[in-house]
């Protein structure tokens, strides 16, 4: 398919895990790529894969945040898909009877304030094009309790919702739709990293996907790319569930 062929997409945390699946994705159906992230190596290895751009920029910084779409512009004359995937889920953000405040604030300046900056600063070029689709990553923890708390990180990903939803109310009549992708566990180097360190809270989180595996990042790049197409075009303000069942699940099997 080609569904975005010529469009111009920036991917946040490209040079990983979901980004880095929806990098490829988003080229095989014809996009022209924008891949942001704060490792260089892998972030231009991952540009050059899909024969895009590659920028540097942590995504807490407004000032990168500006660079990097005037970047995208300058480059492509326009920006048409803003992915704002990039986040994290640090050891130290645990229990709210265990998390401290300075573990919170990481997590919510990297997981929530990087895509109110990304968001607003995507907006003026959509604006004057008259059309766009920004797809923020929440996660199925901002609609359900996790089994295995992360305090800062669940609230930073039901923040994502809940902006993602009134601008994609705002902005709408302008031709911009804005949605939250809320994927279930995904199996990335982040949790592969959990597995190796803690495998009984690994498996506590496994146990609760009915399916009995975790998503492949492909599986969520291609939700993404349907978000961002015009195949979407009647979908705005959404929390869009890619989990596996977990959110329909009263019980899991054992």
């Amino acid at each position: 398919m080609q569904r975005l062929q010529d469009r111009v997409a920036v991917i946040t945390g490209a040079a990983s895990g979901i980004g880095l699946a929806t990098a490829h994705r988003f080229a095989q159906e014809g996009a022209r790529v924008v891949c942001a992230d704060v490792d260089e190596a892998a972030g231009t290895k991952a540009a050059a894969e899909v024969e895009g751009l590659f920028v540097r920029a942590d995504v807490t910084v407004e000032d990168d945040v500006v660079r990097m779409y005037q970047a995208a512009f300058d480059a492509y004359g326009s920006v048409d898909i803003a992915f704002n995937n990039a986040g994290i889920s640090p050891p130290e953000d645990d229990s709210i009877l265990e998390t401290g405040l300075d573990a919170w604030r990481r997590v919510q300046e990297v997981n929530l304030t990087s895509v109110y900056l990304c968001c607003k600063h995507v907006l003026p070029y959509m604006r004057r094009q008259g059309r766009g689709s920004i797809i923020n990553t929440a996660s199925f923890v901002a609609v359900l309790g996790s089994a295995t708390s992360q305090i800062s990180y669940t609230a930073s990903k039901g923040g994502v919702l809940a902006m993602s939803r009134e601008l994609g109310v705002q902005f709408a009549r302008e031709g911009i739709r804005v949605n939250a992708l809320c994927p279930g566990p995904v199996n990335t180097p982040l949790l592969r990293e959990l597995f190796a360190k803690d495998p009984e809270r690994a498996q506590r989180r496994l146990v609760h996907v009915p399916g009995g595996r975790f998503a492949e990042p492909w599986e969520i790049a291609a939700a993404v790319a349907f978000l961002a197409s015009d195949d979407a075009s009647f979908v705005n303000a959404a929390e869009f569930m890619v989990d596996g069942g977990i959110s329909g699940a009263y019980v899991t099997p054992l």
